[in-house]
């Protein structure tokens, strides 16, 4: 294990495990090695034992055989003594092996469970039953809406929504809530082209425009385009008197009713940009959160032909082996752009090292200055779980929760830096992974490629769609997926690894593999995609508990 990661932890063995450990379970030993010590601490207290009633005979070196039966009674009651203190000292023992895990069956494999419980299913969220929250932030049905007409609203936004699909996605959920927020009529989002997702995809491109709109008609006046009396369309590109740029991160609601509003009011139609992240969470009213939720997981739907390629991908990963076989969606993080922004030290040659150094620098230089301080930084960044799982970590993971070499497994994911070579663990401990290229011909998926978000769409729907979803790296995709598979039931399975912990693990040189198991176990034993009342409201999009759920 230590050869996979580099800690400042070796050379010294952590005196415990890494995570507190559950009462119920005993150390992972054999029965040999517990007998051989149970023998050893006998004798040790056999002797304790013996020390103190040593004054009831101190002189009996000096007895004559005629006190011979007194001696006898002497040594009897001694023996009877050490019975009874052994009987004392050996009770918790018995007891705690009576409790102790025992080993059970599961899916086909052996696991340590506690007595008096079922072994855990490795496809079915365990808990899933104890919660009572259902998703509530669908559309109203009274049939009434409160709305003014659209020459009533205040205005026109139009904003541009950056980055991958799935930035954008959060990015429109927040145009439609800044909308209701100003009372304004809302264009049809621009998806814009940045420097890392070169696409010129269009929001028909990827979403239903017919759903979106009629599913939110009753919150916010949505139009396909800029109207036509507006007399130059390009100046709401270019002209700065056209556009709000001064939205801070995370602002609050009234910073809209207050600074954008009366903007808007005087020029009829504005743009905001740039427009990530650009609306708070804890800042806003409730309502504005449940429509971001009402947008995200009601109106917000890809085209027909994605959801049903998708849905080919997703019955094929079920009957690879001949029959009805559940399937893992693992969303591996680790291409390049990925790894060079982590600024995380990962396994490779002096070669690979070096070319990363550089590139990290050509693209980043005001982080990477010399590069002298970044040893340290990346150290610390494992230790807080900063940094992205590599291929042979998540290997080890899984095998430890106990998923066997024939888990049919499904990845999404850029081209994975290292290629081959750095996927090889992956793929040899887990043959029966694939990818989408490897699940469909080349003609079904020469349709989507020409807009890089539409294969991403087909992953997204995939993940979604899976019995068990792992994440190895945080980031919009993840997110989303975790909080619809939360929202939509939460009976399905999503792990999220706590990668501050396993890198503790990884680090240490001496750990065995019994306690490595136990140690991610106990660690992800609630980590299974449960609403978490826990959690802050700007994790919204992982956990869309309040005010997007209710009890039942």
């Amino acid at each position: 294990m230590a050869e996979l990661r580099y800690s400042s932890s070796i050379g010294s063995r952590a005196s415990s495990s890494p995570v507190k450990r559950d009462e119920e379970v005993l150390p992972l030993v054999g029965e040999d090695e517990t007998d051989e010590h149970d023998r050893h601490s006998f004798r040790g207290r056999v002797r304790v034992s013996i020390w103190p009633l040593s004054f009831f005979f101190k002189d009996d070196i000096r007895v004559s055989t005629s006190h011979s039966n007194d001696v006898s009674y002497k040594f009897f009651l001694v023996f009877l003594s050490i019975i009874f203190f052994a009987l004392l000292i050996s009770i918790p023992k018995i007891w705690n092996r009576l409790n102790a895990p025992y080993l059970c069956s599961k899916d086909g494999i052996v696991l340590r469970c506690p007595r008096g419980k079922e072994p855990p299913s490795l496809w079915e969220n365990p808990y899933s039953a104890t919660t009572s929250w259902k998703p509530c932030a669908e559309r109203r049905n009274s049939g009434i809406s409160d709305l003014p007409p659209e020459n009533e609203t205040t205005g026109y936004i139009l904003i541009h929504a950056e980055g991958g699909l799935n930035q954008q996605r959060i990015a429109i959920c927040n145009a439609v809530a800044v909308a209701k927020i100003m009372n304004a009529t809302l264009i049809l989002p621009l998806l814009k082209q940045d420097q890392i997702w070169k696409d010129q995809t269009k929001f028909e491109d990827i979403f239903d425009v017919d759903h979106f709109i009629e599913y939110l008609k009753d919150d916010v006046h949505i139009v396909r385009d800029i109207p036509d009396w507006f007399p130059d369309k390009a100046e709401l590109f270019t002209s700065i008197r056209r556009t709000v740029k001064n939205i801070p991160k995370y602002a609050p609601a009234q910073f809209y009713i207050d600074n954008v509003l009366p903007r808007i009011k005087e020029k009829k139609i504005m743009a905001l940009k740039p427009f990530v992240d650009r609306l708070g969470y804890d800042n806003v009213p409730p309502e504005i959160n449940r429509l971001r939720c009402r947008v995200n997981y009601h109106a917000l739907k890809f085209l027909p032909e994605i959801e049903e390629m998708a849905d080919h991908l997703a019955s094929r990963m079920r009957n690879r082996t001949g029959s009805s076989n559940p399937y893992m969606a693992l969303h591996l993080r680790f291409e390049k752009g990925m790894v060079g922004l982590a600024f995380c030290d990962f396994v490779g040659t002096r070669k690979e090292k070096a070319m990363m150094a550089a590139y990290r620098q050509k693209e980043w230089p005001r982080r990477y200055k010399n590069g002298s301080h970044l040893w340290q930084q990346a150290i610390q960044k494992r230790k807080e779980g900063r940094c992205p799982l590599e291929p042979a970590e998540v290997v080890v993971i899984l095998r430890a929760m106990g998923y066997p070499k024939e888990t049919q497994i499904y990845v999404a994911s850029g081209q994975v830096y290292g290629g081959h070579n750095r996927m090889a663990p992956l793929r040899n401990m887990f043959p029966n992974l694939v990818t989408k290229e490897e699940l469909a011909s080349k003609e079904e998926l020469d349709g989507f490629r020409k807009h890089i978000t539409s294969l991403a769409a087909l992953d997204f729907l995939v993940c979604l769609k899976s019995d068990v979803f792992v994440m190895t790296h945080g980031g919009n995709f993840a997110k989303l997926i975790i909080g619809a598979r939360r929202y939509m039931g939460h009976r399905l399975k999503s792990i999220k690894p706590d990668k501050g912990v396993m890198s503790k693990s990884f680090g240490d040189p001496y750990i065995g593999w019994a306690t490595f198991v136990e140690d991610v176990v106990v660690t992800h034993q609630t980590r299974t995609g449960l609403p978490e009342e826990t959690f802050p409201n700007y994790d919204l999009w992982e956990n869309p508990l309040t005010p997007c759920m209710c009890k039942t």
